[in-house]
Order: structure tokens, then sequence, then C-alpha cells
């Protein structure tokens, strides 16, 4: 099964002499799953050239915040809607999760309360089960859009997870803003490249927070498994 990555951003330039491109990240975190990729540079302009192109589609993180004026958002949201319109199945994590949500009319912006760090705690909503994943956003989804359902909380960020239906009510979309394919190495590199001007606090608290064990695993499982059962073998 092909998956499209739509890159919406590339890892810092201060760090990205040590770690591997947020597509790079995506490849490893999902492999073993019965996935192929193959990435587009939508940030700089490199659009597929259609939604069929794969058969879902990935939206990255980006240090752009989703309400920025950018030439290239409008063109992405419209192909997030297009998606929907044919039944393309889509993740968004982190500025995926957020330009996704804009795209189907949700508000987002920059949170009041600061910036989420390190590994933060999430409860799945209905069922109370708790993941670990590790944050890093100042960005939020403030208000669920319509037709979407809450499916992640956390207490710093309510609107932590999102799943769509498309029109004929199937499952269209899932979305996390927290960052399953990072890992505790590239986490601690951003930390200690943007702590200058927070809260001192904060970043300790961050930083203290690396060694809990994550929920990445369970993560890849579950977007493999949401691609998957959109395709004619799927699971």
């Amino acid at each position: 099964m092909k998956i499209g990555i739509l890159k919406a951003g590339h890892v810092p330039r201060r760090v990205a002499d040590r770690h591997p491109d947020y597509d790079v990240m995506f490849e490893r975190l999902l492999a073993g799953r019965g996935l192929t990729f193959q990435s587009f540079d939508v940030e700089h302009g490199a659009f597929p050239a259609s939604v069929t192109e794969a058969d879902g589609w990935l939206i990255t993180g980006s240090a752009c915040g989703a309400y920025e004026d950018h030439a290239w958002i409008p063109p992405l949201e419209d192909f997030i809607r297009e998606a929907r319109a044919k039944s393309v199945r889509m993740i968004g994590i982190c500025f995926g999760h957020q330009v996704l949500a804009q795209a189907m009319g949700a508000r987002v912006e920059k949170f009041a309360g600061g910036r989420s760090m390190g590994a933060v705690n999430y409860e799945c909503c209905g069922t109370g089960e708790a993941l670990t994943v590790l944050a890093f956003h100042g960005d939020q989804v403030m208000t669920v859009p319509q037709g979407a359902a809450l499916t992640v909380s956390g207490s710093f960020c309510r609107i932590a997870g999102l799943a769509y239906e498309d029109d004929v009510g199937a499952p269209w979309a899932i979305s996390l803003q927290p960052h399953p394919e990072f890992d505790v190495a590239y986490e601690a590199d951003l930390i200690e490249a943007y702590s200058d001007g927070l809260p001192a606090e904060a970043v300790d608290a961050a930083k203290a927070s690396l060694g809990a064990p994550l929920s990445n695993e369970i993560v890849a499982d579950r977007m493999a498994a949401f691609f998957k059962s959109g395709s004619a073998d799927g699971a």
C-alpha cells in the first residue's frame, strides 16, 4: 500500500546534522507494516498531481502555523478537502493535525498557555486508555470541526486527537497533535535548541520527562491499521 508523505516542514537546520528529515522519521516509525512511501515537499510547492496518486496521505509537522499567510497552505487545504470528497484516507500529525482541522472549519491559534514539550500523557476518549507521546508545539486546535469526533485529549491540550468521516459517513481521516515519529534524542535536541525565552521550570520538567516509556509503537500500529482498513485488501 502506497502512502504519500506531504512534508509541510523540515528538521530545523540547527539540529539537521544529527537527525533525519520528517519523512524518514515516519518511514522508520511505520516500517514493517506493509506500507511503501513517496514524499512530496509541499512546503516548497511540490504537490502530488492527484489525491489518487497514493492510497493514503500523511501530513507532517512544520515550524509554520496553519493560520499563517504562506502560499502553500491554501492549496494544501484544498488537497485535504478533495481527499475527503474522494474518500482517500489521511492522517495528520502536529501541524498536520492542525491544518486538517482548519481545512474542515476549526480554529487554530497560538495557545495562550504556552508550549507543550517532552513526554506528555494523553487519554483516549471513550476508552480511558493512556498514551504517552512526545510533544513539541505552541499552536493548538481550539475547536472541534463539524462532523469530527474528539479521540485524544490531554490536560494541556484538550483537542489532541480527532477522527473524521467522509460524505457518506465512512472513516476518512485521523489526526494527532503529539509526535509518535520523534525519538528521545531528537526531542532533547529540540528542547535544548529552543529553550531560550521559555520558563526554566517548563524546560526542566520537559527534560525530566524524557525517561518515560513511550506509546510510539501502539500509535504506529493504529496508523497503519487505519490506512490499510481503507484498502481493498486491508485489515
